[in-house]
């Protein structure tokens, strides 16, 4: 098996590649390239930068020799969707790249899907949470990994609402995400008889102090303060809301947070919080013996993001094994179809998964509490498991879409 990490990191000015580290491989053997797109340096860096580009080479590293070699190639693009667009056409045009994975801002992703389309290549999109990108932006050549906006504000808004959270204040990260997560936020927190009180749709990614924003939700008096933004900018909103003591009168949701984030804020400030995440190091048997294996490699441990570069690499192979390299390589939209053919099985997100026809993976969705600092016994013991959403209620019903695929 070779394995080749390519890093290439976003300037403003251009892209810098790093050495290659090769092993040899024998000649004329099929090389299948992998570009992960993703933030190496800003906001999101925790929630997907280097930790996902190691799960990668976890499934890379597992999957062994079955007849093609594996390149990755890495880049930074910042959270620029303009970056995003110009490296994805470098890596399917000029350098050969056949699967492109992450993609992390919505603005990113949705470019970069659109690009896969254009060149019949293939997107894997797992640190992306809009849910249009298997709705009105969904095409035949994407797999939509993990979460996405109506799954979180689903979850959240339910459950919050049945325990007397029906009225709400957003603080929303101004893009496409952030507003996809509100809008669907809102409509399941209306369908369940709450009332929006207001919003703060703040700049991304300039804003860093929510000072301003966060005294405007306690004037507001909403019974639920909900944070419909990700990565540090989340950390940051849980931390300040505890400096000024909004904790104590409303309830704090961070719609799409991750084990990574609850580690950054520290469970002394996030205890209580009430948060879904699809994948946990410390679900089941599977998901300790994964953790184990990739222990040694990473500092900071998997969310269900990295986890879903995993089991979303893992499966991308067996499609290319079922086809044939050669075939893969060739057409983009009959490798998905493919995957979709096929059902999931990997140590994170268990077996009996399934690809829907929409593009959309489906897994179970589990609402947890954040552990107050006496009930953790270790570093990473983070959370505790409230609630399950099964599979095939957690995500938006095709009955319910706008995906161009499912039309007659």
């Amino acid at each position: 098996m070779s394995l080749t990490r390519r890093t290439v990191l976003g300037s403003a000015a251009a892209l810098a590649a790093a050495a290659p580290m090769r092993r040899s491989r024998a000649q004329g053997r099929p090389v299948i390239k992998i570009g992960i797109m993703n933030d190496q340096s800003g906001v999101y860096r925790d929630i997907t930068g280097p930790t996902s580009v190691a799960c990668t080479k976890q499934a890379v590293q597992e999957w062994g020799d079955h007849g093609f070699d594996v390149e990755i190639l890495v880049a930074d693009h910042q959270n620029k969707p303009d970056l995003a667009a110009s490296i994805a056409k470098k890596w399917y045009d000029s350098d050969g790249v056949d699967m492109i994975q992450d993609g992390g801002a919505s603005s990113c992703a949705l470019v970069i899907t659109s690009i896969a389309r254009d060149k019949n290549k293939v997107y894997l999109s797992t640190s992306t949470a809009t849910s249009d990108l298997t709705g009105k932006a969904c095409t035949p050549n994407m797999v939509h990994w993990v979460t996405d906006t109506y799954m979180a504000s689903k979850s959240a808004a339910g459950a919050l609402a049945k325990t007397g959270g029906d009225t709400w204040f957003f603080l929303t990260a101004n893009y496409a995400f952030g507003l996809a997560l509100q809008r669907d936020a809102s409509k399941f927190l209306t369908e369940a008889g709450g009332k929006v009180l207001g919003a703060n749709q703040y700049p991304f990614p300039e804003t860093t102090d929510f000072s301003a924003a966060l005294l405007q939700a306690q004037a507001s008096g909403a019974k639920v303060v909900a944070f419909a933004n990700a990565g540090l900018d989340t950390v940051n909103c849980v931390k300040q809301a505890h400096e000024f003591g909004l904790h104590k009168t409303a309830k704090i949701a961070g719609l799409v947070m991750y084990s990574t984030d609850v580690h950054a804020v520290g469970l002394e400030s996030a205890q209580g919080l009430k948060m879904c995440e699809t994948y946990y190091w410390d679900l089941n048997d599977r998901t300790r013996s994964f953790m184990n294996r990739i222990k040694p490699k990473i500092t900071m441990w998997p969310n269900s993001i990295q986890a879903g570069q995993y089991s979303s690499a893992l499966h991308y192979f067996k499609a290319i094994q079922a086809l044939g390299p050669a075939a893969a390589k060739a057409d983009g939209a009959a490798t998905v179809a493919q995957m979709k053919a096929m059902p999931t099985d990997d140590d994170c997100f268990g077996s009996g998964g399934k690809i829907r026809e929409d593009g959309r993976k489906i897994h179970p969705c589990y609402l947890f509490e954040v552990k107050s600092p006496a009930e953790s016994t270790q570093e990473w013991d983070l959370m505790k498991v409230v609630a399950v959403t099964p599979a095939e209620e957690a995500f938006r019903p095709l009955s319910d879409h706008a995906c161009p695929l499912l039309k007659s």
